[in-house]
């Protein structure tokens, strides 16, 4: 399921969007709500008091490295990771830099799913909303259909892999706090920017409140 789950839920949400179509974004926006939630809470819950097991001023700035890292990967993918794509202009190619920037978080993400299960839910919670925007986004830029089905096949396979590297390399166990530590600061970043952004009207409203304490008691049940 570490590897599945993940996987999966790229591929459903490309599916989903190809099918459906989906133009309401309200809906998508209250999903993306709950996975932020979801995923800070299994952040905050699971791995950040397995990193403080044993207090060291190391592990907070491997945390303070992975919210910088992020930061810079989204100069490349414009903030796509929280389902962020704009632009009208119509795409004739894979935009390389979005792509690679996007593989490369979704890797970083797989690191720490062999070590905590629960992490591949919220993984997979967290990509199904960015799959949909993302596969939604290039359908109406025009991407061609393959370079499309090329991009998003890829992308779903970066987290699984991730966990592969981790669980078939021994000497990545060495290092798995400082690792774990980067993704700490990844997810912090990533979740809290989807749960403490501003909704139209800069206001919270009732229904997305709710979606982000739904995914706190959920995954303070796991």
């Amino acid at each position: 399921m570490n590897y599945i789950l993940p996987l999966l839920s790229v591929i459903l949400g490309y599916f989903f969007a190809i099918a459906i179509k989906p133009k309401d974004k309200k809906n998508l926006k209250l999903l993306l709500a709950f996975s932020g939630s979801f995923l800070l809470s299994l952040t905050v819950l699971q791995l950040l008091p397995e990193v403080y097991e044993n207090p060291s001023k190391r592990v907070g700035i491997f945390i303070m490295a992975g919210i910088l890292f992020q930061i810079i990967l989204e100069f490349f993918s414009k903030g796509a990771e929280h389902g962020h794509v704009h632009g009208h202009d119509k795409i004739n190619h894979i935009p390389w830099l979005l792509f690679i920037s996007l593989c490369v978080h979704a890797l970083l993400e797989g690191f720490p799913v062999g070590h905590h299960h629960d992490l591949a839910i919220g993984i997979a919670i967290h990509h199904l909303p960015i799959a949909i925007i993302l596969t939604t986004f290039f359908l109406n830029a025009g991407l061609n259909k393959k370079a499309l089905l090329l991009f998003m096949f890829t992308f779903a396979l970066m987290t699984p892999a991730g966990t592969l590297l981790s669980d078939t390399f021994p000497i990545l166990n060495d290092y798995y706090t400082e690792i774990t530590a980067v993704v700490i600061g990844i997810l912090f970043h990533i979740s809290s920017t989807i749960i403490f952004e501003s909704s139209e009207g800069h206001k919270f409203n009732v229904a997305k409140v709710s979606m982000i304490i739904l995914g706190i008691l959920l995954a303070s049940l796991l």
